[in-house]
């Protein structure tokens, strides 16, 4: 099940937009998606009361007896909004379950601090630095007629962080989550710019949200010929050290000399014990007779 997790420990940088976004975009390819709020605010929960009912469905959390948010039965993809400030131990706690942390960032000074020094944070746990965890970022609230999405691009190419697209400064995103909607609700050439600005970030999310199924072993064996390095024990090393690799394959092509090897170390073996036969005899006849053990 795929985690999307939307991070920025600044406030109102834009994370429940691009949260509600793409959760509704998921729900549109007929995933069943939940939005999890983690926020305390509860933005995208109020917003999901709003959104109407004959629109592609997204679940929320739900809450078992003990008072303790789960993820719904039947969910595919989940996508998280999380709060501002998130850091320490919650950050961490969060990226164990997150396959992919999207970072939206606006265009000014104090943003780009918080969100680099949050980036900083992310790059310590293991997960991410290891890229088991993905990162990237989106500018948000750009105006075309500014420097803006260059400035931010320089920005993430500094920290060598992915810098994935650019979401511009439109009502059509305020007016939309006001009525319960997304962009990707409407239809008509006045979304088409900004559903242009979307498609870098979900080509970006593709390979984690609709993950390549792992091949299974019947598969392997009717795609793998007999000769191939495959089917060699250790065939990830190098070619250099395979010949003795393959000596440990029954059949293989260098076990028809197994019995001359098996014959030589036999012959070898005999010859060292007969050596350390006639030099244990040696010593035996240097010991006093009154020191040697009988019997």
């Amino acid at each position: 099940m795929p985690v999307i997790a939307v991070v920025n420990r600044k406030g109102g940088s834009g994370k429940s937009t691009v949260a509600a976004h793409l959760a509704a975009w998921l729900a549109h390819q007929g995933c069943a998606v939940m939005l999890g709020d983690v926020d305390r605010q509860q933005s995208t929960r109020a917003w999901l009361r709003r959104r109407n009912a004959a629109l592609p469905a997204i679940a929320p959390w739900t809450i078992d007896q003990k008072n303790v948010l789960r993820v719904p039965s039947g969910i595919t993809h989940v996508v998280l909004d999380t709060p501002g400030g998130l850091h320490g131990f919650d950050l961490a706690r969060m990226v164990m379950f997150a396959d992919a942390i999207l970072m939206p960032v606006c265009n000014s000074a104090f943003d780009r601090e918080a969100a680099a020094a949050c980036h900083a944070e992310l790059m310590a746990l293991p997960r991410v630095a290891s890229g088991r965890c993905k990162l990237a970022a989106i500018g948000m609230r750009i105006d075309a007629r500014t420097r803006a999405a260059q400035v931010l691009g320089d920005w993430a190419t500094e920290l060598k962080l992915p810098f994935l697209s650019v979401l511009r400064e439109t009502q059509l995103y305020v007016q939309c989550l006001e009525r319960g909607m997304t962009i990707f609700d409407l239809s008509g050439q006045k979304t088409a710019t900004d559903t242009q600005q979307w498609q870098p970030i979900l080509d970006w999310l593709a390979p984690i949200l609709n993950p390549a199924p792992a091949a299974t072993a019947q598969q392997q064996v009717q795609t793998t010929s007999p000769d191939s390095p495959l089917n060699r024990v250790g065939a990830s090393r190098p070619d250099s050290l395979m010949p003795a690799q393959e000596s440990l394959v029954p059949g293989g092509r260098i076990g028809g000399v197994q019995a001359h090897r098996q014959a030589q170390a036999s012959a070898l073996a005999s010859k060292v014990l007969a050596t350390a036969q006639q030099s244990s005899l040696q010593q035996r006849q240097q010991i006093p007779a009154f020191l040697r053990q009988t019997g």
